[in-house]
């Protein structure tokens, strides 16, 4: 058990039978009153993410978190197959799970995996991916001024806005946090 005080951003724990990550943590101590602190935390097996405030004196249980490397192989329509590279076990993970992280997943890719007691978590992104343009539009004069964009496919399927100056066929940096361009590769 971990007191409420020592909770930081980055930490897991578990509370009424959910695994939640530390989002963002203030203290907060008014003059009469008892130290409230807020907690925004993320839930690791639904995503959802809310706000808590517990007492100065609460305890929660930390929670464990293993992450391992692992190779993308393949997606069978409703399971994405990773591969330890060092033992070849494979693990699949329900493609309803992968939402997101499949815009930035392609094949023969290494992710890290996070697990709980044996449980899957689900897939760690890193911070930027690089990807290359599948198609995309044709880029049209006119005004330029404020940084005009125009839609391009990733070759994972999914779908950002670029500058007008890349073209289909280029590789590109893009964040996985919010699936936006960052640059060129």
């Amino acid at each position: 058990m971990i007191n409420v005080s020592d909770l930081k951003p980055g930490v897991t724990f578990q509370m009424d039978g959910n695994l939640f990550v530390v989002l963002d943590y203030s203290h907060n101590k008014t003059a009469r009153a008892a130290a409230n602190i807020k907690v925004k935390m993320k839930n690791l097996r639904t995503g959802s993410t809310t706000e808590m405030t517990f007492g100065g004196n609460d305890k929660v249980k930390r929670a464990q978190i293993d992450k391992k490397e692992m190779q993308y192989l393949y997606n069978t329509g409703d399971a994405f197959v990773f591969m330890d590279g060092e033992t070849y076990e494979q693990i699949e993970i329900p493609a309803e799970n992968l939402e997101w992280e499949k815009n930035f997943l392609k094949e023969s890719d290494t992710a890290t995996i996070r697990s709980f007691e044996g449980e899957v978590l689900g897939v760690q992104l890193p911070d930027k991916v690089t990807l290359q343009i599948t198609e995309a539009e044709q880029a049209v004069k006119g005004d330029t001024a404020t940084g005009a964009t125009k839609n391009a496919v990733l070759e994972t399927g999914f779908q950002i806005k670029v500058p007008l100056f890349i073209n289909e066929g280029e590789m590109v940096v893009i964040s996985t946090a919010e699936g936006k361009y960052s640059g060129r590769a």
